[in-house]
């Protein structure tokens, strides 16, 4: 099993931005990091001169590098952008808008968990149009995960294995609307929630998260209790999403326990005190994506069960 970062999905300072990766480059026991905007090209600017120095030092550290395409693209010069990064053979493009399959001609690339793929029938079509690595969608159950990942033995299948889960994507921008301005005109506020904006029910409790035109879940998903039974069905990689933590010592942690140095006990312990949000692991098991199977014997008895 390998570690995989996902794209910082936030809208961060851009030296906070870099220096973020820098530190993940050196320190983070990852095998594979996804970089670049894809969820508001607005922010890309703000980003785009420190991509080659982050690209450079992430290689030179060992990473492999996929960048990542925007998640929706209405706009042409949106469409031209993510056709550029189609084009350059150097890169590894992962694909989060179906929109770039016909830019980038069969050649290979990765799949996000922005695109829908439920069943083995959708992941052959992707696979053979050149897809080499799927990153599932968050909300698939084990079973489902289970059965894609056996009908592709040659594709390296990806889940989402710790962050808030991006849930829906939306040409409207929440953040812009909450502060009365429009998405044009939008000031970039959604730097003052550069981990998510909690909403809350009518009864205040909170249960998603808004980024901008993005929403999340509030809880943040952990599969520690479920490494063995992802790696028995085909699952070779977890997708890390950064979050306002430290997310080279939420790597360690994930490490460890797949390498068997800390029980899922001792590693779920220490997720708390890096990330202290509730966590929930409910979609694995084909119930509310909020919830959370914290006994390890009884979550394998559900498994077995589906």
């Amino acid at each position: 099993m390998k570690l995989t970062l996902g794209p910082v999905l936030y809208n961060w300072k851009p030296e906070a931005w870099r220096d973020f990766y820098f530190r993940i480059a050196e320190e983070a026991p990852i095998d594979t990091v996804v970089v670049g905007e894809i969820v508001c090209s607005k922010r890309s600017p703000f980003i785009a001169e420190h991509i080659p120095a982050v690209v450079e030092r992430l290689s030179s550290c060992g990473k492999d590098v996929v960048m990542g395409s925007l998640t929706l693209m209405s706009l042409t010069r949106e469409r031209n952008a993510m056709a550029e990064l189609a084009a350059a053979p150097e890169l590894t493009m992962e694909v989060n808008d179906l929109s770039c399959l016909g830019m980038l001609g069969d050649r290979p690339h990765a799949i996000g968990p922005f695109v829908n793929i439920y069943n083995e029938a959708t992941a052959k079509y992707f696979a053979s149009h050149g897809a080499k690595r799927i990153c599932l969608p968050p909300e698939l159950p084990l079973t489902a995960i289970r059965t894609i990942a056996a009908a592709l033995p040659d594709v390296t299948f990806e889940v989402f294995g710790f962050g808030r889960a991006p849930l829906a994507i939306s040409a409207r921008c929440y953040h812009a609307r909450l502060n009365k301005l429009s998405k044009d005109n939008c000031k970039f506020v959604c730097e003052q929630d550069p981990d998510g904006l909690a909403v809350f029910t009518l009864d205040n409790e909170p249960f998603l998260a808004m980024n901008g035109v993005q929403t999340l879940s509030y809880a943040c998903t952990s599969v520690l209790g479920e490494i063995d039974d992802l790696t028995e069905a085909g699952v070779r990689s977890l997708r890390l999403s950064p979050q306002q933590c430290d997310m080279v010592e939420v790597a360690k942690v994930y490490r460890d326990v797949i390498d068997g140095k800390r029980s899922v006990a001792e590693g779920a312990a220490a997720l708390t005190a890096i990330y202290p949000i509730p966590v929930a692991n409910g979609f694995l098991y084909a119930k509310p994506g909020s919830t959370f199977i914290n006994n390890v014997a009884e979550a394998q008895r559900t498994a077995r069960a589906l």
